[in-house]
């Protein structure tokens, strides 16, 4: 039997921004990102936070910087999270005193690896330019990258009530949300010449525009995307909670990426009270996977259930297999590199489950009522062996058998 190994490369033309040793654009993966939501005055509970949202995945990871109080404990923040675990590039999110923060706390400046700013909030009217550029000299200076974020909820208010009564005088108005869209892609871009004008390489500059419109962050990416060659973040701002912000994010930003166009992304989900804030880290991780960019632990596929099925076997026997390779996976990546690209098929009847199991790396088909009480085996297209027994036998032998492809196949 021959081993083989898929997997779809994520491409792009954007220029390759590092950040904290992590490369953005150029190629490189698309990097999943989070953001705290602690009072970043508190170091021990941000840095907790910090490193709980590196475990489940998160690749960056941004704090809100908004006072002298926030400003003083960032570097305090570094210092816990390098005594902690394996290095973070950690970024600042600025906005309206960022200018002021960073020139005031050079030890805040000099610990994140990147500040995030949003051009409307800036500074408004003739402080808005020399605001700007104190913040891109800092990032100059100190060799950070800078994001430039626009968003269509802080626009610049003197630009925005310009742009809505020149666009009012047309003879054909637009829509205020395309008016808004193509404002939001103006400022970042302005933005980010400026920040060149600066000096700043554009080297260290990405961007992004976000709206909570699932449709309208669709086409004011597309336009940003064709306008610049900076590698560019996506994600759905005030996504929603629960259920709903992971279907709307993850229904953008699918499209999106499905296209080429991104280079980072952070879905922006609402915990629930008490809710797990490493939520959105693993839907980001998890959407990535589903469309074959990356490949961050084994893919399980596991049958629906219907009339057909019977009884609930295959949902016990999904689950036990789910949660038994989710604790092999640490050991597989460090014994086997390239064993989170596996694909594993629980199966619940002979309608689909001898074809889904096929098309796994490695699959079992359960029986339904009527069928005969065996459960065929697959590994990599041909049948190889048949188990019978109940759920944990049945687990106990199938995980098994995955080991064995495991180590064959990434030994």
């Amino acid at each position: 039997m021959q081993y083989h190994r898929t997997m779809q490369v994520h491409r792009s033309t954007t220029i390759p921004v590092e950040v904290g040793g992590v490369v953005i654009g150029g190629g490189a993966p698309v990097v999943v990102q989070s953001m705290t939501d602690t009072d970043t005055a508190n170091a021990a509970a941000t840095a907790d936070q910090c490193r709980a949202l590196a475990d489940a995945g998160a690749e960056l990871v941004r704090i809100t910087v908004n006072s002298a109080d926030a400003a003083r404990a960032v570097p305090e923040i570094r210092r816990r999270l390098s005594d902690s675990g394996p290095p973070l590039p950690l970024i600042g999110d600025f906005h309206f005193n960022g200018h002021v923060l960073l020139a005031e706390h050079p030890e805040c400046a000099e610990a994140l690896d990147k500040y995030r700013i949003n051009p409307g909030n800036v500074g408004e009217g003739r402080r808005r330019d020399p605001n700007l550029a104190a913040i891109c000299a800092i990032a100059r200076d100190r060799g950070k990258a800078i994001r430039v974020g626009g968003n269509t909820g802080s626009l610049d208010r003197r630009r925005l009530t310009e742009a809505m009564a020149a666009n009012a005088a047309t003879a054909k108005p637009l829509p205020s949300s395309e008016v808004l869209g193509q404002l939001a892609v103006d400022s970042v871009l302005v933005s980010v010449e400026a920040a060149v004008n600066e000096d700043l390489p554009r080297e260290r500059i990405i961007v992004s525009c976000k709206t909570s419109s699932p449709t309208e962050l669709v086409s004011i990416s597309r336009r940003l995307a064709a306008s610049t060659r900076q590698p560019l973040h996506l994600g759905l701002t005030e996504a929603g909670m629960g259920t709903r912000g992971l279907v709307r994010s993850a229904a953008v930003m699918g499209i999106l990426l499905a296209d080429g166009i991104g280079d980072t992304i952070r879905v922006s989900v609402t915990p629930r009270p008490g809710g797990d804030r490493t939520e959105e880290v693993t839907a980001a991780r998890e959407l990535l996977q589903s469309l074959g960019l990356r490949a961050f632990s084994p893919t399980i596929t596991a049958c629906p259930g219907c009339g057909r099925t019977g009884g609930d076997l295959h949902r016990r026997l999904a689950d036990l297999v789910e949660r038994r390779i989710e604790r092999r996976v640490p050991e597989w990546k460090a014994a086997h590199p390239g064993a989170e690209e596996l694909t594993v098929a629980v199966m619940g009847c002979v309608v689909n489950g001898p074809g889904e199991s096929r098309n796994a790396d490695i699959g079992i088909s359960l029986p339904g009522p009527g069928e005969a009480p065996r459960c065929p085996v697959y590994v990599e297209a041909e049948q190889v062996t048949t188990l019978s027994g109940d759920a944990e036998e049945l687990a106990e032998r199938f995980i098994g058998l995955v080991d064995d492809y495991v180590a064959k196949r990434w030994g």
